[in-house]
C-alpha cells in the first residue's frame, strides 16, 4: 500500500501528516519549531515530527512514497533550502529540508512549496469543483498568496511568487514593512503591523477616543479587533484595514482572474465579519472584471500542512485528476 506525507514548517510550530493513496489521515504529529542555534536543528525537528507521524499511523518512513513540504521561505530552490527565514533567530541561517526529507523516506519526490502556494494547492484539491484559477492569501503575521492560474501552480522561477503583502497599496509610504521597503500592504494590515498602524491613526487625529492600550508593551492586533462596536478608534482603525485589504484584493483578482479567493491566516479567520466581509462588500465595486467568490478557508490551521498533502498526492499540483493512487 502506498502512503503519502505532509509537513508544514512555520515560525511557531512544525505539523506532519501521514495518509494513505485516497488523502485520508492515519497518522500525525505536531512540534514546536526548533529555536536554533542552527538551521541543521530546525531541519532534525521537522525529521522528528515526520518519524512521528509515521510512528502514529504504524508505519516505517521508508513507506512514504511522496512528500510535500509547505514552509516558511525564502528558498534556495536547486538546494531545496530554507534561507535567512525572517521569523526565526538570525543565527540561522539555511534549512536544508528537501534532501533530508528525501533520505528519510527513501524516495525523491518531495515537493517544497512556500506556505501560501501549499495554502493554494490544498484549497484547489477539497475545493468542490477543484477550480483551475483560484488564488489563497493568508492575513496573519504576514501577507501572502498561492496562485493556481488555467491550472498550473504559479512558483515563479526562485519559488517566492505570491510576495503581494509587498505590493505597495499606499504611494505615500508612511509605514516601512518588515522588509524595509515603504507602503507595502503588509506594513498596514498584517497582524504585526496593525498596532503600528493603530498609533499612526492615533496621532492624525488626537480627537479620537480611545480605550486602547496604545503604549502598552504588550499592545497587540486582537485588542484592536476585540474592541470592534465598542472603541471609536478601534471602529475607524478597521474600516482603514478594511480599505488597505480591498486594494490589496484587486489587485490580485486583476492580476490573476480567479473564480475563488480563499483567505486564511488569524487575522482572517478570527476576524471573518471585520475583515473578509468588508472586503467582499468593497471589491465588488472596485474590480472591473468578473468578481470571484470570496470565502474563508474551511481548513483552518491546517490549510498549509493539507496542502502539502495535496502536493504528494498530485505531483505537487491539488489537481484531482492527478491522484496518484
Amino acid at each position: 500500500m502506498a502512503y503519502y506525507a505532509g509537513v508544514d514548517l512555520g515560525a511557531t510550530n512544525v505539523r506532519a501528516i501521514v495518509a494513505e493513496a485516497d488523502g485520508t489521515a492515519i497518522g500525525v504529529s505536531r512540534r514546536s519549531t526548533p529555536r536554533g542555534p542552527t538551521g541543521i536543528h530546525v531541519t532534525e525537528g521537522v525529521l522528528r515530527t515526520l518519524r512521528e507521524a509515521c510512528g502514529d499511523a504504524g508505519i516505517d518512513p521508508k513507506g512514504i512514497t511522496a512528500a510535500g513540504i509547505g514552509s516558511i521561505g525564502p528558498f534556495d530552490l536547486a538546494e531545496g533550502a530554507v534561507i535567512d527565514p525572517a521569523n526565526l533567530p538570525d543565527s540561522i541561517d539555511r534549512i536544508p529540508l528537501t534532501g533530508p526529507v528525501s533520505k528519510l523516506i527513501g524516495s525523491d519526490d518531495v515537493y517544497l512549496h512556500n506556505d501560501t502556494i501549499a495554502g493554494v494547492i490544498g484549497e484547489r484539491f477539497h475545493a468542490d469543483r477543484n477550480p483551475d484559477d483560484m488564488v489563497y492569501i493568508t492575513i496573519s503575521s504576514g501577507i501572502g498568496a498561492g496562485v493556481c492560474c488555467d491550472g498550473e501552480i504559479m512558483h515563479g522561477w526562485d519559488g517566492n511568487a505570491g510576495e503581494v503583502g509587498h505590493c505597495v497599496v499606499d504611494p505615500r509610504g508612511r509605514l516601512t514593512c518588515g522588509c524595509g521597503r515603504e507602503g507595502h500592504w503588509e506594513a498596514y494590515c498584517s497582524g504585526n503591523a496593525i498596532p503600528d498602524y493603530v498609533r499612526l491613526l492615533a496621532e492624525d487625529d488626537p480627537t479620537i477616543t480611545t480605550e486602547l492600550p496604545l503604549e502598552g508593551p504588550d499592545f497587540t492586533a486582537k485588542d484592536v479587533f476585540d474592541l470592534a462596536g465598542e472603541d471609536e478608534l478601534a471602529d475607524y482603525a478597521i474600516e482603514q484595514l478594511a480599505h488597505w485589504n480591498a486594494i490589496g484584493v484587486t489587485n490580485v483578482i486583476h492580476s490573476f482572474a480567479p473564480i475563488v479567493v480563499s483567505f486564511g491566516g488569524a487575522v482572517a479567520l478570527h476576524n471573518e465579519e471585520l475583515v473578509v466581509d468588508p472586503v467582499r462588500e468593497r471589491v465588488a465595486e472596485m474590480v472591473m472584471t468578473n468578481v470571484p467568490e470570496i470565502r474563508v478557508t474551511d481548513l483552518g490551521d491546517d490549510v498549509v500542512v493539507e496542502g502539502a498533502l495535496a502536493s504528494a498526492l498530485t505531483d505537487g499540483t491539488g489537481d484531482r485528476r492527478r491522484l496518484r493512487g
